[in-house]
């Protein structure tokens, strides 16, 4: 891996977790991380995007996420965007130059190099701000676990027994 942004480390960290769980061949594995700042750019820090290749999987969260009123939106993992990820010495970058709009995407483009294939368990990504910068109903200022009482209702949805 390329590393032409040392700022972007939690990429590499994540990617060795995400090998790692592709050889434990899980059903379902899911990530969630601060990312990004491009994520909070792009939504605000009230709505979390969130990245799959499943479609199946993004319907079940987006409708979790509804429920648990715990607001988080599907990001396209948009091919046009891969070659931004190719290295002249290397396999790919963890930060491709000139791509600052699209930052959210293409972190989770790279991640995606490395997460479970989808033969052999569904990926889902979370690209969160985990802060709330002012109180809201249900959501006081500060520390915010975003996303999980959304992962929750999906988890539950899926694997109450």
């Amino acid at each position: 891996i390329e590393v032409g942004n040392t700022d972007a480390e939690g990429r590499l960290i994540l990617a060795d977790a995400l090998t790692r769980a592709g050889e434990l061949s899980p059903d379902l594995t899911i990530d969630l991380a601060t990312l990004t700042g491009a994520a909070r750019a792009a939504l605000g820090p009230q709505v979390i995007p969130f990245y799959t290749p499943d479609d199946a999987l993004a319907a079940d969260l987006a409708q979790a996420s509804m429920e648990a009123g715990d607001p988080l939106w599907r990001m396209p993992l948009w091919a046009g965007y891969e070659p931004s990820l190719d290295s002249d010495i290397a396999d790919l970058k963890n930060d491709p130059d000139g791509w600052a709009q699209a930052g959210s995407v293409t972190a989770a483009l790279f991640l995606q190099r490395f997460a479970p294939r989808p033969e052999d368990g569904a990926w889902l990504h979370l690209d969160i701000f985990a802060w709330n910068p002012r109180s809201q109903p249900g959501f006081p200022a500060g520390a915010e676990a975003q996303g999980v009482r959304a992962l929750y209702a999906l988890l539950k949805r899926r694997y109450a027994g």
